[in-house]
């Protein structure tokens, strides 16, 4: 299997929404706490991308990154790097999505390598994100050097809308002495 990752431009995820919004909902619908709740249609799902995504992505404050599996979308990250003034070496990981399709292939840790070269080549050298405590993906980010800071309790409803969930806080600090692009 041949993962290809790309930064999608505002244009190119304009043109792949329906592929974006089958992908997030799919991994909603298979139990992903990504903000949404069951039941999730797909003109939410394509709303998401177009009101949440292609704004920051057009105004160049998000970096959009694709893994295309034989031309379909395995799954995408988002880095949103649209900091105040006085944190320009910082930035936030958003919406590790995989579809459950392509998960167990190293998608994921490939999306998050990407990232992180991607976030130390302009300078961002510290990188924060938040999963819900016990999802799938907290191992994930533990084993590539991510640090727990906390969790706070009932944070968010759970997908299914049968109780409440909490929220593991985590971050990684990059070599800030690695050569900038």
């Amino acid at each position: 299997m041949t993962v290809a990752i790309t930064a999608l431009s505002a244009e190119e995820t304009r043109d792949r929404l329906d592929e974006l919004a089958d992908l997030l909902r799919a991994c909603v619908e298979d139990g992903a706490s990504v903000n949404f709740l069951l039941p999730f249609t797909a003109e939410a799902a394509r709303r998401f991308w177009e009101a949440k995504v292609l704004p920051p992505l057009m105004a160049g404050g998000l970096i959009l990154l694709v893994a295309e599996v034989g031309g379909r979308i395995a799954g995408t990250v988002q880095l949103d790097h649209d900091t105040p003034p006085n944190q320009p070496h910082r930035a936030e990981v958003r919406k590790l999505l995989v579809h459950p399709d392509f998960r167990r292939q190293g998608i994921a840790r490939a999306l998050m390598l990407d990232l992180e070269a991607r976030a130390g080549a302009m300078g961002r050298h510290l990188l924060t994100l938040d999963t819900l405590t016990g999802d799938k993906a907290e191992p994930l980010y533990a084993a590539l050097g991510y640090v727990t800071v906390g969790t706070i309790p009932d944070y968010c409803i759970r997908t299914d809308g049968s109780g409440m969930g909490a929220t593991t806080f985590m971050y990684k600090q990059l070599d800030a002495s690695a050569p900038q692009a």
